[in-house]
């Protein structure tokens, strides 16, 4: 897909990867009980993988990735939404609500609660370790979001090519400023808005938001 850079210092770049992996590790090892204790409640719950088993999303550059997320829902409920007859009407809901669905007949017992409080999105650290993603950035988006949303709202084309410039991040400026509840127009908005303004200083602005967004579960869907 394409993307427009807009370019920051050699310094910030260097910096922002350095504290990445500062953070991703510092994290792994804080969450590491919480993310045995998700692993097995999964397991226990429901049968499939620990892991969503969901296609890859738009990186950097506009480069397909696999994300890390632990599963919230019944296995392959990604192409059942799609393929499955019986989901038909459910798939057009979930399109017109910028890609997002209340009361997700998918969604597991355990899979409320982990996603209630962003814990499925903690596996997601591995992939800041691999270079994938960064701490804080944009949302990733699946290839299919972004072309059907981009058909719904024209106007958002030339943010999603800034958007598409740089990693894409486990927390950001959206996700902490109401998450789920703003639609694909504002939000890809608020992302591209960060890309053009993102600083150190304004990633740990953002970090510091993150905690309460995730023990309030504002959003979260």
């Amino acid at each position: 897909m394409p993307y427009k850079e807009i370019k920051k210092s050699e310094f910030y770049e260097l910096l922002k990867r350095l504290l990445d992996v500062f953070f991703a590790l510092v994290l792994i090892f804080i969450f590491s009980p919480l993310i045995i204790i998700v692993a097995a409640a999964i397991k226990l719950n429901t049968p499939g993988p620990v892991l969503a088993d969901t296609p890859e999303r738009v990186g950097k550059n506009g480069k397909p990735f696999k994300m890390f997320k632990f599963r919230s829902m019944i296995q392959n409920a990604h192409t059942i939404l799609r393929e499955d007859p019986e989901f038909a009407k459910l798939y057009e809901m979930y399109k017109q609500g910028s890609y997002k669905l209340k009361n997700d007949p998918r969604i597991t017992i355990v899979g409320k609660y982990i996603r209630k409080f962003s814990l499925d999105e903690v596996p997601q650290l591995f992939n800041i370790l691999k270079g994938d993603m960064s701490l804080v950035g944009p949302r990733a988006y699946y290839p299919d979001e972004l072309r059907e949303q981009q058909k719904k709202y024209p106007e958002t084309q030339d943010s999603v090519k800034v958007v598409l410039s740089v990693k894409p991040g486990l927390t950001g400026y959206w996700q902490v400023s109401g998450r789920s509840q703003i639609n694909f127009d504002k939000r890809i908005q608020m992302d591209a808005e960060y890309v053009r303004k993102r600083s150190i200083l304004y990633d740990f602005i953002i970090i510091a938001r993150t905690p309460w967004a995730m023990i309030s579960g504002k959003g979260a869907l």
